[in-house]
């Protein structure tokens, strides 16, 4: 009986001792006076030894899938943690008199966590515990990244039962600055010659008209030669020759246009959110457009238009900055409206932008741009006569347009943090409604009086004279 208790006891402590990390010694629980020290906290697949000064006989767990148990002598108790919970050890001496209920705690394993967690993310202050059965994280990191692995990390050693109390240091506040820089130039140019003759001969009875362009229409070729201009051209250069010669009339119309055009269009929308908060801005309006129904009924739909931002920002690490963002400029284009059941609807010219970049604080992307170049060169002549030299220009007419635009979208990230509200200007902080006295006797559409502290002071004393604004090259 000696021997196999030595050979069990044996068994038990190598056991033990691979089960314990590399240095740790086991402090057994001991029973004193009929009722433990402590409650027992048992990691999972980790054991524990129970003492007790009194010689027991009989052993039971309420729960053997949490925790697992063996004597090793009458006095000692191997106990293993297999599940995180809660059960009970029941010990019983002679007779099956009750010695006492031991508390059994089964934890997730956190020491080799904090291990692991010390490796990953080295100088973090993270703090680990245990609560039932999962695993709770505390503590400041320094961005979201962080957070994000060690959440990960706690998943491996208790999955669905880690709670995070974790927060993120540092300025997690982005503001966003969004330039939208459009240019459209176009050119065309149109030159073309009308050619138009009529005579008569023996009287009225056999007569002759021909002409070409605007002067060979019905009736053109008689008022050209009145004195006027054909009504069908719309040139805005124009030259009308005509003369008779016996019974024949001669006119020549010679047309020339110029067309030059610039278009600019500049937006600089500002927006600043919470790192991992989505925010949106429109400064514009909603255009009403006509939806026909079933059963003949007319619905209307607000279409947004104006300057629109949305965008998502997450900090990273330190000042990296990660953006997710839709950014778009539209407005009415009435030339290209439709009219439909009595309804004129108008289009939209919109430009924008869906992506997802990276970027460190105060840094710029060009996340858009666009160079379109359309050219276009008509001609248009009477077949044969029209490559006559030099008298073949009266009969033919040339037309030459190009359009040029360019479009770029450059965005801004910066890591802001809050300030006093007297230090911010506002736009109308330099422009204050005026007084009787200084509308109707002096004619003064503003005050001259101005703040003088705080930020609204500071630009009040700027000096607005000469050129300003934006100026593109």
């Amino acid at each position: 009986m000696n021997i196999r208790h030595i050979l069990r006891a044996g068994l038990a402590g190598l056991a033990l001792a691979m089960a314990l990390p590399a240095g740790a010694q086991a402090e057994p629980l001991r029973v004193l006076g009929g009722s433990p020290t402590r409650a027992l906290q048992v990691p999972m697949n980790r054991a524990v030894v129970v003492e007790s000064d009194v010689a027991f006989t009989e052993l039971s767990i309420a729960n053997p899938g949490i925790a697992d148990i063996s004597s090793l002598t009458d006095r000692t108790i191997y106990v293993l943690g297999k599940a995180p919970g809660r059960t009970t050890l029941t010990v019983l001496g002679e007779n099956g008199r009750l010695i006492t209920n031991v508390e059994v705690h089964v934890t997730p394993d956190i020491a080799e966590f904090k291990e692991r967690l010390e490796q990953i993310l080295p100088g973090e202050g993270i703090e680990v515990r245990t609560a039932n059965d999962g695993i709770v994280l505390s503590g400041v990191v320094s961005s979201i990244g962080k957070l994000d692995r060690a959440l990960e990390l706690a998943q491996r050693y208790a999955p669905d039962r880690v709670s995070n109390l974790m927060s993120v240091g540092g300025t997690q506040q982005v503001m966003l600055k969004v330039r939208f820089s459009e240019m459209q130039r176009s050119v065309s140019k149109s030159l073309s010659a009308s050619l138009g003759a009529r005579g008569t001969a023996l009287g009225d009875d056999l007569g002759l008209a021909i002409g070409t362009n605007a002067l060979g229409n019905a009736g053109g070729l008689g008022t050209a030669l009145g004195g006027s201009l054909p009504a069908a051209t719309t040139g805005n250069a124009a030259t009308l020759f005509g003369f008779n010669a016996g019974g024949v009339e001669v006119g020549l119309l010679l047309e020339a246009l110029e067309n030059r055009g610039v278009v600019r269009t500049l937006a600089e929308p500002n927006l600043t959110a919470l790192s991992g908060q989505e925010a949106s801005f429109l400064a514009g309006g909603e255009y009403p457009v006509p939806i026909s129904q079933d059963g003949g009924n007319i619905s209307i739909e607000y279409k947004p238009f104006g300057v629109e931002l949305g965008f998502v920002p997450r900090v990273v690490e330190g000042d990296l900055i990660n953006l997710e963002l839709k950014a778009a400029v539209s407005s009415i284009d009435s030339a290209n409206g439709i009219v439909s059941n009595g309804f004129t609807v108008d289009a939209f010219k919109r430009r924008e932008t869906s992506t997802t970049v990276e970027m460190r604080d105060g840094e710029s992307f060009a996340i858009a741009g666009l160079l379109s170049d359309d050219f276009s060169d008509l001609k248009g002549q009477v077949p044969w006569i029209g490559d006559i030299p030099v008298l073949g220009a009266l009969f033919r007419s040339a037309e030459y347009s190009r359009r040029q635009t360019e479009l770029v979208i450059i965005i801004t990230p910066h890591l802001v943090t809050p300030t006093r509200g007297e230090t911010l200007a506002m736009p109308t902080d330099r422009v204050r409604p005026p007084s009787e006295r200084d509308l109707f006797l002096f004619g003064r559409i503003a005050a001259d009086r101005a703040p003088q502290s705080g930020g609204a002071g500071e630009i009040a004393r700027q000096d607005f004279s000469g050129s300003y604004g934006y100026v593109m090259d």
